[in-house]
């Protein structure tokens, strides 16, 4: 490392807030701070500003019904159709010739969809389901990987007012068999099988295994040849090539259906306290309004942008964030099938090279990643078309963010690091970047018009630096409406009720540990039971590893509770080391010196482990359950759910030797 490279990076570590670039404010969306002030004073009616981004057949009455707590209602009157809003309306308005869709395959493969072509195709798919019997109000499953037939066939259930039902490809097939179960959903479109790190997986197999424990009968499943040649497979009676079932409907145009803007629009499950997924209801006028106007005041989204959302739409970001919110602003949304470090760990870099992406949005996860592989990889390439910069997932601590700041936008892009659920359909907590400061390591103040607070146990706010949970006092938009078929959990596991002599309030809990500073920014800790308990100290295993990897050598970090015969609870340490690192017994100090400076004697971590690897699921999310498994001992939960299932055995067998 040269001198002057030495003086950026120390400069950057003792940095702890940043200004967006004046060129950048010059051109934002949002830029009045009044904005706040503004939404404040005139709630609920502030949210017309995120209706008036869509177009509606029929205005509606009334911005916000609250006469049924917690069941609101928004845009009540209005009706809509999402597909018509993400297509019709941009081609009607001279864009038909604009890219809508880039994507870009696993294998290298390239499609451009304009908006012309991507309206052609989803009135044919949309054609095609109303041929198989598809109705209004029918939920249709979709279980398909990153391939451009999942935001079409989204699009043309939406357009004939049939709710979907995305399922990550990811997912085993009973997670897709008790998602049919749950939805009584009669129509399936998958796939024979995608390609991962230059591989074909069969995915009609597991399709079929999935079909098996679905305890209704499914009228028909629609399969995209996406394989070819690498995956011989053969279908069913009632399932269909969708090649050669769109072909009869070729050129056929389809009404879009209006909908009322509390029909629904899709659902998307997601896990649960008790073990079994819930189906969170979101309806057509106020997510899309909000997923719209977010995209918008937070990503910077404008029409001629060309916008890269890297996560997968199986998952509630991809639905608000590649497919939703940047199609209803008419940008370009880039789709990629792959992983990032295939065939080689600069994949991305290249793609933001030859796509001149404006605005990358990604997971901390993947930062970190792209930390460890090293900055080699993003200097290979130009990346000045970047203007602003996005994480979302999880928290992310300070190092990654500055490594992100400074080597994927060479120190002119804001971050948005941005918390949100798939229960609240879009942003929540996140800095405006034509506005804010940005502090890395917090996600930033509530948005305009969200009454996010971080309260003690009994509901008080607590003071600046004081540690409690996120709720949500007021409701937005974007927010479900209800579990599918099931309103008492939804009320038992989102909300509580605070009543007294005058008033009867709902706020909203979901369930996360969060700190407010002074400048009322909220610095997400985890979840509620991400919490080991030391001798009675709660601590936030969030803030642990953000210490950890704050050590310069360590590139990621998982930290548990595990069980301990004087503590109660001891933290416990698993680490990968940077390329170049040796896991030794130097980088194990200055990993516990990490957490001592930054944390204090309380959360002196009782052991560190090094791996090359950290259990995950598919999604990349780390699997803490079973590393407390091993910290305490105990026999090992299931790891069908990994990508990586060998890791934890060889963990284990570490901490055995140890």
């Amino acid at each position: 490392m040269s001198q002057e490279d030495a003086n950026l990076e120390a400069r950057l570590e003792e940095q702890e807030a940043f200004d967006p670039p004046e060129s950048f404010v010059e051109q934002a969306n949002v830029t009045d701070p009044g904005i706040y002030e503004e939404f404040e004073e005139n709630w609920p009616d502030c949210w017309e500003r995120a209706a008036d981004l869509i177009s509606w057949d029929e205005e509606y009455d009334t911005v916000l019904e609250d006469g049924d707590a917690p069941f609101y209602e928004w845009f009540t009157g209005g009706e809509l159709n999402a597909s018509y809003n993400c297509l019709d309306r941009h081609v009607e308005d001279g864009r038909a010739d604009e890219a809508a869709i880039e994507w870009v395959g696993e294998l290298g493969e390239t499609r451009s969809y304009t908006y012309d072509e991507l309206l052609a195709e989803v009135n044919e798919f949309a054609a095609t389901l109303r041929g198989l019997g598809v109705e209004e109000d029918d939920v249709v499953t979709l279980y398909m990987p990153m391939i451009p037939e999942l935001p079409i066939a989204m699009l043309a259930c939406a357009r004939i007012g049939a709710p979907h039902s995305v399922v990550f490809a990811g997912f085993s097939a009973d997670a897709l068999a008790t998602r049919m179960n749950s939805a009584d959903s009669e129509y399936l479109v998958t796939c024979d099988g995608y390609y991962r790190r230059g591989d074909a997986l069969d995915h009609i197999s597991k399709t079929n295994e999935g079909l098996e424990g679905v305890e209704h009968e499914v009228s028909d499943v629609v399969v995209v040849d996406r394989l070819g040649d690498d995956l011989e497979h053969s279908l069913a009676d009632n399932q269909h090539d969708y090649d050669e079932l769109v072909a009869d409907y070729e050129g056929e145009t389809v009404e879009p259906v209006s909908r009322d803007a509390e029909d629904m629009l899709f659902l998307m499950y997601t896990s649960g306290t008790t073990g079994q997924p819930k189906g969170v209801k979101h309806t057509t006028g106020g997510y899309l309004a909000y997923t719209a106007w977010t995209s918008r005041a937070v990503l910077d989204i404008e029409a001629d942008d060309t916008y890269w959302c890297a996560a997968d739409i199986g998952w509630i970001t991809g639905h608000s964030y590649i497919v939703y919110g940047p199609l209803a602003l008419g940008t370009t949304s880039v789709m990629y099938e792959g992983t990032p470090d295939y065939p080689e760990k600069d994949r991305l870099w290249q793609i933001v090279e030859d796509y001149g992406v404006d605005i990358f949005y990604t997971a901390p996860t993947a930062i970190r990643a792209f930390m460890k592989w090293g900055k080699e990889y993003p200097e290979k390439h130009d990346l000045s078309s970047l203007r602003l910069l996005g994480t979302v997932g999880e928290p992310i601590n300070p190092r990654a963010w500055k490594w992100y700041y400074k080597h994927i936008g060479n120190e002119e892009c804001p971050i948005v690091d941005t918390w949100w659920q798939t229960e609240t359909g879009g942003m929540m907590i996140t800095t405006l970047p034509g506005i804010n400061t940005m502090k890395p390591g917090s996600a930033g103040p509530p948005l305009p018009g969200i009454d996010a607070r971080v309260v003690s146990a009994s509901g008080e706010e607590v003071d600046a630096g004081q540690a409690g949970y996120v709720t949500v006092d007021k409701p937005w938009p974007g927010m479900l409406r209800t579990l599918y078929n099931n309103d008492e959990r939804f009320i038992n596991e989102y909300w509580r009720e605070y009543s007294d002599e005058e008033t009867d309030e709902w706020v909203y809990f979901p369930e996360d540990g969060a700190k407010i500073d002074d400048d009322s920014y909220i610095t997400i800790l985890g979840r509620v039971d991400d919490v080991i308990n030391v001798s009675g100290h709660r601590l936030g295993t969030m803030e642990i590893e953000s210490a950890v990897v704050g050590v310069d050598g360590i590139a990621e970090a998982a930290v548990v509770g595990g069980d301990h015969e004087v503590k109660g609870e001891a933290v416990y340490v698993y680490a990968i080391p940077e390329d170049g690192y040796d896991a030794d017994a130097e980088l194990e100090e200055r990993a516990v010196e990490g957490v001592l400076d930054s944390i204090g004697p309380i959360a002196k971590p009782e052991d560190v482990v090094f791996t090359p690897e950290l259990p995950k699921t598919r999604s990349g999310k780390i699997m803490r359950r079973l590393l407390e498994d091993i910290a305490s001992g105990n026999e090992l939960g299931n790891t069908s759910t990994l990508r990586n299932p060998g890791v934890v055995d060889d963990i284990a067998a570490q901490v055995e030797e140890s």
